[in-house]
């Protein structure tokens, strides 16, 4: 019997330079819809996939912001194995992503890596 996949992330896994967002921005693709915007770009095969959140001030105050960034790495981190290859990807929260539950954002987001043809 297989040991289940690991649900983690590391540190390995985000984008921190400001480099890679503007080059995800540049030269990715973009899609929105629900309370998220996807920036994205795949990567070849082999490779780990990478990920950042942005919420902005817009949202509301600092616990806002952080439930929202938290609700998206929640839903990134669980999934990550459905991708079916290895992107580099920024998600954005939209303003409508305030106060929605788990389940809603959840939904938002795999619809949209469907769309974006990210996962089978």
């Amino acid at each position: 019997m297989n040991a289940p996949a690991r649900l983690r992330l590391t540190r390995a896994m985000r984008i921190r330079h400001r480099a890679d967002f503007a080059r995800l921005k540049q030269q990715g693709q973009r899609l929105a819809r629900g309370c998220l915007v996807l920036n994205w770009q795949e990567l070849p095969p082999g490779a780990n996939s990478r990920f950042a959140v942005i919420t902005t001030r817009k949202l509301g105050k600092a616990i806002v912001r952080n439930r929202c960034r938290r609700l998206i790495r929640e839903c990134f981190r669980l999934h990550q194995h459905a991708l079916r290859v290895p992107v580099e990807m920024v998600l954005i929260a939209r303003a409508s992503m305030v106060g929605q539950s788990y389940g809603a954002v959840e939904r938002d987001y795999l619809r949209l890596l469907h769309e974006a043809g990210l996962t089978q």
